[in-house]
């Protein structure tokens, strides 16, 4: 599977009917997220999640959409609300499974978002699958793509290719609006890397450092976006943001500024994951088994004289990304042992002495071998015993 994600170029109207259909999704999955937590309070009723949800889908399209009052939900196409659905019942299986916490209430402040999908189609026989792209949407070159049952919009950037997704879900970051679908493509993975092995020590004041001599940093302008931000805030932090359960309207001033502050942490996040994304993708290139260690990153963020920096360098993110990067590039992620101690273990001699965090360079009391700290753990990480080695699943 692959997918690709472009930026809608939108006019105001266009831009209007999309916070209107993504107001839609929102509406449905508050008022289904409701009535399923009061369903818990009823005595005689035994069924699941998936269950009452259905339940309360069918109360939804039958009584709620028929009201006088929500007349205005028919102008939105169905799939919006009935991937509400879905996606609430997966956001209660992950709670259920203890990968993730209880579901909230979705809210415009943290950015807007829907599905729709492609359900007409061409069948057959009744039980068998759809005549090849009859339920997919076909996707020519150029910059236009059309989402079924709203109409056809701009993009900024063009396909280069004839492609067709059934899925599409558009959000929104800061002022900008994106489409993602997914191809039913594969990427092929190089036979041949030109690194056999290579260990990654990953850190607070470089990147990565890389057992072959390279080292990753994350750019300046991060910290030049953060000290902006900071001074936007500390300007405007007399501002009425407003407030539901006072009945306190924010001020336009306000609006305006809330407009900027998610302009610039949305620059943050696409520096970061850009930094992030070219790192993993040149390591995955030219390696074949990635050794990287275990971090304890709850426990690093712990300590408030870190925190900020191991936040910035996104140190799970980067295990994250060369995780789901194997089948692409037919590589191997490996996790070191944490208790491995690569920075404090001589390369040559393999001598273990006391380093702490302002020691930025390895003096081997051993054999006095010196090297950087970093490019020191790194040579540690790529040779370290197998049984100190575990495969990343």
């Amino acid at each position: 599977m692959y997918a690709l994600k472009r930026e809608l170029k939108l006019n105001n109207k266009e831009r209007s009917l999309m916070r209107g259909i993504a107001g839609f999704k929102r509406f449905v999955y508050n008022y289904a997220l409701d009535l399923i937590t009061a369903s818990w309070d009823f005595h005689g009723i035994k069924a699941g999640d998936s269950k009452r949800l259905d339940t309360i889908k069918k109360v939804f399209t039958s009584h709620t959409m028929n009201k006088p009052e929500y007349a205005w939900m028919r102008k939105y196409p169905s799939t919006v609300y009935q991937s509400a659905f879905i996606d609430l019942k997966n956001a209660f299986s992950r709670w259920r499974k203890g990968l993730a916490q209880f579901p909230v209430k979705k809210s415009k402040k943290k950015g807007d978002s829907f599905t729709v999908y492609k359900t007409s189609g061409i069948y057959l026989e009744k039980g068998k699958p759809a005549l090849p792209f009859t339920n997919r949407v076909v996707i020519n070159r150029g910059k236009r793509i059309t989402l079924p049952g709203i109409k056809e919009f701009r993009l900024k950037e063009k396909i280069d290719f004839i492609c067709s997704s059934q899925t599409f879900t558009v959000s929104r970051t800061a002022d900008k609006w994106f489409v993602s679908f997914i191809l039913d493509v594969e990427k092929i993975p190089p036979i041949i890397h030109p690194i056999e092995r290579i260990g990654v020590d990953l850190g607070v004041k470089t990147l990565a450092t890389c057992s072959d001599g390279t080292s990753y940093a994350m750019p300046v302008t991060t910290k030049k976006a953060k000290t902006k931000l900071g001074k936007l805030q500390w300007r405007n932090r007399n501002q009425v943001l407003g407030n539901k359960k006072l009945k306190i309207k924010a001020s336009n001033n306000a609006r305006k500024f809330l407009a900027k502050t998610a302009k610039i942490y949305a620059r943050i996040a696409n520096i970061r994951q850009d930094t992030t994304q070219k790192m993993t993708t040149d390591l995955s290139r030219k390696a074949y088994v990635i050794r990287i260690e275990d971090l304890n990153i709850q426990g690093m963020i712990a300590n408030h004289k870190l925190a900020n920096a191991i936040s910035n360098n996104c140190l799970y993110e980067i295990r994250r990304q060369l995780t789901y990067k194997q089948p692409f590039y037919g590589t191997k992620v490996e996790l070191v042992d944490r208790w491995f101690p690569s920075s404090k273990m001589c390369c040559k001699c393999h001598h273990i002495q006391p380093m702490s965090l302002s020691d930025r360079i390895f003096n081997c009391q051993h054999c006095g071998h010196i090297q950087d700290r970093d490019e020191n753990a790194s040579i540690n990480l790529e040779n370290v015993p197998n049984d100190r080695v575990s495969p990343v699943l």
